[in-house]
């Protein structure tokens, strides 16, 4: 799918134009690529790259363009199963256009970034800090469900939640790799900032961009750390659940042991025998009845010398 952008009162408006300052590449299909690439001298490798999440960020120069691969974080669907992905894109800047390459459709000119735009430079930039705000969005999302699941891990005796904090840990991984192979294209832009065309906000809010991405990159990395380091505490913790678990159902086995010990050596057809009452069924009820009693008795006395 190609979609196309013209400035209107300094905010982006899809058009029909034939020259339009922004084209947007969606998931295009063979034919779509072909055509870009005929028709703006992109190179190919460069724009398959930015529908391949496994390909680092770069920046390379072309004899009338700017080439830039970056990442930025997929959106999370419940059916990844608490696994946060990373996908490419890529940016193509011309003197008089900008092409953008992506995957999957997203609403990439939404929120305050975009509501007062001056320039295909500037877009450019912001579609950068986009990504890396993105990041950060993402890493508070991971940091409450991570808090969530430990609650849950204090009472469980299943390894459910555990392999939920491992994909965490996984997905938390992924982004330190995105955020740090940015870094690289980040700072090659703010070398050749110059070569680039920046005006001085342009290079400023590069600066804020580095400054973002560090913060952005060092989160993801305070978050890995600890995911990893209270890993086999975690761990302990649901084994040690599951241990006084089976402490007390070996309680309440021999509480039941106790009393059916009695009851086979008394025989139950002697119940009038053994209680002293001629009533079948009054003896019956008293001599369960003292049953219970001796149970919760021998439960009580294995929990006390459990605990010295």
């Amino acid at each position: 799918m190609i979609k196309r952008y013209n400035l209107e009162k300094n905010q982006l408006v899809q058009t029909e134009a034939e020259t339009p300052l922004v084209w947007l590449l969606i998931d295009p299909t063979e034919d779509e690529k072909k055509w870009v690439v005929n028709n703006f001298n992109l190179d190919d490798h460069n724009l398959a790259s930015a529908f391949d999440p496994e390909e680092p960020a770069r920046m390379e120069f072309e004899p009338d363009h700017l080439e830039i691969i970056f990442k930025r974080p997929k959106n999370y669907s419940s059916k990844g199963q608490f696994l946060f992905k990373v996908s490419s894109m890529g940016l193509f800047l011309f003197k008089d256009k900008l092409i953008i390459a992506i995957s999957e459709d997203l609403n990439l000119f939404s929120g305050k970034y975009f509501k007062n735009v001056t320039g295909i430079k500037e877009i450019f930039l912001k579609l950068i800090y986009n990504s890396i705000f993105h990041f950060m969005e993402h890493l508070k999302v991971i940091n409450m469900i991570a808090d969530e699941i430990e609650h849950k891990i204090n009472s469980s005796m299943e390894n459910k939640h555990l392999l939920n904090l491992f994909t965490l840990e996984k997905s938390l991984v992924y982004y330190l790799n995105a955020t740090n192979s940015n870094t690289y294209a980040i700072d090659r832009l703010k070398h050749n900032s110059e070569k680039i065309g920046f005006s001085q906000r342009g290079v400023e809010f590069l600066d804020d961009i580095i400054i973002e991405n560090n913060q952005c990159s060092r989160q993801a990395e305070i978050y890995s750390n600890i995911l990893a380091g209270l890993m086999d505490a975690r761990a302990s913790i649901v084994s040690n659940n599951l241990n006084v678990m089976m402490k007390n159902l070996n309680a309440v086995v021999i509480a039941v042991a106790v009393p059916s010990f009695f009851a086979g050596v008394g025989g139950m057809s002697e119940l009038c025998t053994v209680t002293g009452i001629a009533n079948p069924r009054l003896a019956f009820l008293a001599f369960v009845g003292v049953m219970a009693v001796i149970g919760l008795i021998t439960y009580w006395v294995i929990k006390r010398i459990e605990k010295h």
